[in-house]
């Protein structure tokens, strides 16, 4: 064991060797042994021994829990159920096997049998948390079913007359069996008796959360629609903190839903259950100004009373009743605010809610007003007044921040934005002397000026100043030297980069980010989206292989979060595992990685027939098979990652989101199609039975080649319905969604070549079932769509055609289009392989069978069906064109290596040493990714080219 530990795994199966020659039947030796085997590789050997053990029904604790951990290793939690019901039966009165037999039922989620288990253990030991165990199953069985009716009338009453029995008997014992009572009654839709629990003793348990009994009251109210009661709760909780956000909105809430009730207090008792209600606007404008005036005493600053006289006046414009009540000026009170709270990184978010309160004529006005008060000084007349402390500082991001958000930047000339540009890089630069002591995880306080200038630069670099974006990032890569942890910066520059087509760079600043756990999901999207679509086939591959282990350990892990939670009581927090695990394995960003990651695999393992059924067999792909929840897809994606202090009509919005959503559901489509209609080839080229059979159509291939055909109606449709989408022309923000890889997909041709390959497979079944004999019309048409296809292919390489990176008037300009269509050329040109090594596989025979009867005949000459040298000639053409390309993709490393960067001049922009060092790198940088890009592209169309010269029938 000590050995299994270390990791010496061949020490530990030798160990176990010299016990197992002692001891044969030694049960724990042997499973230890297993797992040894199974760390090294040996999976079946493993298995075989663990069954041997397992078929003894071991009852000692070591062997248990030795083969626990290999089960587990082995990824097959199914197996440990039925090693502790064995063991329960033979030792039917262990609380511990009984206790590893609900865990282990928990891991694969039969809650019915948990339930079972939970009350078997009850039974033996009395303690409440085994009964709860029961009670909890009995919800899981109510949340996993399908029928919502079923949950409703059967599994979760079940469940309260079970809890409901412990009160009666006064045997509740702890806060978790109370937050389960309660749990069963908001989801029976109960939900004054779930108030009643939380009101009366039981609610007394209720101690571990802070007002935690308030909130379960408060939600209770709302869904009862107790008016009365929230405005009076949260009143009262609002005197207790006035700074408590949530309860200023339940307060609003409650005092206009009244007001429209015509709502009065009953004569002579109390307001309601939780004491004094306030019902007319001037009692919520009173209560609010006795807010501001006690946190005037309050001995630290308090934002929230200052901020919700400002929602206040929101809700009474939207009312259309402000003036009469004589709140104030907003545009004064945001000033004050300012005043109070402008040294806060926090000023801004505050602010940001409240500008659209601001008329729009008083934007600039309102900024100088801001200015004023900010302590700055200029050392010589005429040059940039700057903050003498951070605190200065502070105040003056928030304006500059606030001036892009009004779009006062965006209103301005390019001339005066160039300017800006400066003179925010120059206040970045001298904020660094206030952060000289800062670590290297710290950020320093000046970086958001840094951030600014670049999107100032982005917006020229959308009007078509292209040198713009060469400063973004040389500006960009100079801040992220200073302040190596920000994580803006480095996702500013993987998305600029990746714009220019440049993927290299971004592998690094992805892998330093050091995403965690969910973000694989969420900003997953950054790298998988460009990494093989730029033609780094090997960072593809790594990144697709991250993603896919998160979401694979996914599994494995929620199971465990939930016996935690089980062990601990945590049951509030059972659903939610639930439901994280579900809402992982219906991510849109899973599927799209496990479908390009097959179709990569196939691209860089599979070069000829034989290789492709194994590919595809290793895969367990089958063209008949769709595992993606099409019905249920999430977009986990968090398209906000990226700060932006864009105005709200240039901003992310919701239409944009839905739009992006429905954009990449297509092209996943389109996609999963393809790789369905790949991985049906090796299913066609299986003998085949003469026709006149009559076996066929039931179980053989005929059927085979009826998917392939479905699956080719359902590949039209898809791109009749990609393209639709595409003629709305949709933009979304620079910063917004990154666009699929549809629109190139149309464009180039690929789409047209790869549909028609997979006809051709149609026409070539065809000829294989009918024979050679009659089959004129079908050879002709074989041999048109040869023809066309070589042209398709042609054309599609003329659209590759081109330098990535060219010099014009000193600046850079990359064509990363021509990258792309590179990447679909080699995917296509697979493709046409794998379709042709089909067709070599019918024709063979045919050939063999044909010279056969020339001997026979002892003939010179036996006329040739004319599909041979229509196939001959198209795969010389598939040679010439592949060479081709190949010579081109030569040419392009020749002038890639040879591009002299250093003449590069940023016109317009005065550069200093610093920064003429970073444009230097960055230039490199990208000149190096499309090398590199080149190179792989390159290899990849050798593999194939060695593949055509062996198809020659």
């Amino acid at each position: 064991a000590d050995y299994l530990d270390n990791g010496n795994n061949k020490m530990a199966i030798q160990q176990a060797d010299k016990l197992l020659k002692k001891h044969k039947d030694l049960h724990c030796a042997k499973v230890l042994k297993a797992i040894g085997l199974q760390r090294t590789g040996k999976q079946d050997e493993a298995y075989a021994l663990a069954q041997e053990v397992a078929a003894l029904e071991p009852t000692d604790d070591n062997s248990l829990q030795a083969l626990t951990i290999l089960y587990r290793e082995m990824h097959r939690p199914e197996l440990v159920t039925k090693l502790y019901e064995a063991a329960v039966k033979k030792v039917p009165n262990s609380e511990e096997y009984h206790s590893h037999l609900f865990m282990a039922y928990a891991r694969v989620g039969e809650y019915k049998k948990m339930q079972q288990a939970g009350m078997a253990l009850y039974k033996i030991v009395p303690k409440n948390p085994y009964y709860f165990w029961s009670v909890m199953s009995l919800i899981m069985q109510s949340i996993s079913a399908q029928d919502e009716n079923l949950s409703k009338t059967m599994f979760l009453p079940l469940a309260e007359r079970m809890v409901e029995k412990m009160v009666k008997e006064d045997k509740i014992e702890a806060e978790a069996e109370v937050e389960l009572y309660y749990m069963i009654l908001e989801r029976l839709e109960k939900y004054k008796e779930a108030l009643d629990v939380v009101r009366g003793k039981l609610g007394e348990k209720l101690t571990s959360e802070l007002q935690s009994r308030e909130n379960k009251c408060m939600a209770m109210y709302k869904k009862l629609c107790r008016w009365p009661e929230c405005n009076a709760l949260s009143r009262r909780l609002l005197l207790k903190n006035s700074d408590d956000w949530q309860f200023y909105i339940t307060y609003f809430d409650s005092v206009f839903q009244l007001i429209d009730e015509s709502w009065t207090p009953p004569p002579e008792e109390e307001h309601s259950l939780e004491g004094e209600v306030h019902y007319s606007i001037e009692q919520a404008v009173k209560f609010i100004e006795e807010r501001i005036t006690e946190e005037s005493k309050s001995s630290r600053p308090l934002r929230g009373p200052y901020l919700a006289k400002l929602e206040l006046i929101r809700r009474l414009r939207y009312r259309g009743c402000n003036d009469e009540y004589k709140l104030g000026d907003p545009e004064e009170l945001m000033f004050q605010y300012f005043k109070k709270f402008g040294d806060k990184p926090c000023c801004f978010t505050d602010l940001k809610v409240f500008v659209d309160l601001l008329p729009s004529s008083q934007y600039t006005k309102f900024i100088s007003q801001l200015l004023e008060v900010i302590p700055l000084s200029a050392t010589a007349e005429g040059e940039i007044a700057l903050p003498a402390d951070i605190k200065a500082l502070q105040q003056h991001l928030c304006v500059v921040q606030l001036s892009r958000l009004l779009g006062i930047y965006h209103a301005m000339e390019k001339k005066q934005k160039l300017t800006v540009v400066q003179e925010l890089m120059l206040r970045y630069r001298h904020g660094l002397e206030f952060g000289k002591s800062c670590l290297k995880t710290e950020l320093q306080f000046s970086d958001h000026y840094c951030l600014l200038a670049v999107h100032l630069l982005l917006d020229l670099w959308l009007e078509g100043e292209e040198t713009a974006v060469w400063q973004c990032l040389t500006l960009l890569e100079e801040g992220l030297s200073h302040s190596p942890s920000n994580a803006q910066f480095k996702l500013l520059l993987i998305r600029i980069y990746c714009r220019l087509g440049a993927f290299e760079p971004v592998a690094e600043l992805y892998s330093s980010l050091d995403a965690k756990h969910i973000q694989h999901d969420t900003i997953g999207y950054l790298l998988t989206r460009y990494a093989e679509s730029l033609g780094h086939y090997a960072a593809a591959s790594q990144s697709c292989n991250f993603a896919l282990r998160f979401f694979h350990s996914n599994q494995k892990d929620t199971s465990e979060y939930i016996i935690q939670a089980y062990k601990y009581g945590a049951f509030e927090k059972i659903p939610e595992f639930i439901a994280f695990r579900n809402r992982l394995n219906s991510s849109l960003h899973f599927a799209q990685v496990r479908t390009e990651r097959m179709l990569l695999d196939l691209l860089l393992e599979a070069n000829i027939s034989t290789s492709l059924e194994e590919s595809i067999k290793s895969m367990s792909l089958s063209p008949e098979e769709d595992d993606i929840p099409w019905k249920d897809l999430r977009d986990n994606r968090d398209l906000t990652v990226l700060f932006s202090w864009d105005p709200k009509d240039r901003d992310i919005s919701e239409e944009h989101r839905k739009l992006s959503l429905e954009e990449e559901t297509m092209w996943l489509r389109i996609r999963s199609l393809t790789l369905r209609l790949v991985s049906g080839l090796p299913t066609l080229s299986h003998t085949i039975q003469p026709k006149n059979s009559e076996k066929t159509a039931e179980n053989g291939v005929s059927s085979k080649i009826d998917t392939i055909r479905s699956l080719l109606q359902q590949l039209e449709a898809a791109v009749d319905s990609g393209k639709k989408f595409l003629e709305q022309k949709i933009q979304y923000p620079v910063l917004g969604p990154p666009p699929t890889r549809m629109a190139g997909f149309f464009s180039n041709g690929s789409c047209q070549c790869q549909t028609s390959l997979f006809y051709l497979v149609s026409d070539i079944y065809e000829l294989d079932t009918n024979g050679l004999e009659d089959s004129a019309e079908i050879q002709e048409r074989i041999g048109n769509s040869f023809k066309s296809l070589v042209e398709r292919l042609t054309d599609l390489f003329n659209k590759c055609k081109g330098d990535l990176i060219e010099v014009r008037d000193g600046t850079l300009k990359t064509h990363p289009n021509l990258l792309e269509n590179l990447v679909f050329f080699v995917e296509t040109i697979s493709i046409a392989l794998w379709v042709s090594s089909y067709c070599d596989s019918v024709l063979r025979p045919f050939k063999s069978n044909l010279q056969k009867k020339k001997k026979k005949k002892k003939e010179s000459s036996v006329a040739m069906p004319p599909v041979f040298s229509h196939f001959l000639d198209y795969v010389t053409e598939l040679q010439t064109l592949t060479s081709n390309v190949i010579d081109h993709i030569k040419g392009l490393e020749i002038i890639l290596t040879a591009l002299k960067l250093e003449e590069l001049s940023l016109k317009d922009t005065l550069l200093l040493q610093e920064e003429k060092k970073f444009t230097k790198t960055v230039q490199e940088k990208v000149q190096s990714s499309y090398h590199h890009s080149v190179q792989e592209i390159g290899e990849l169309l050798k593999k194939r080219l060695d593949t055509i010269k062996k198809l020659k029938i």
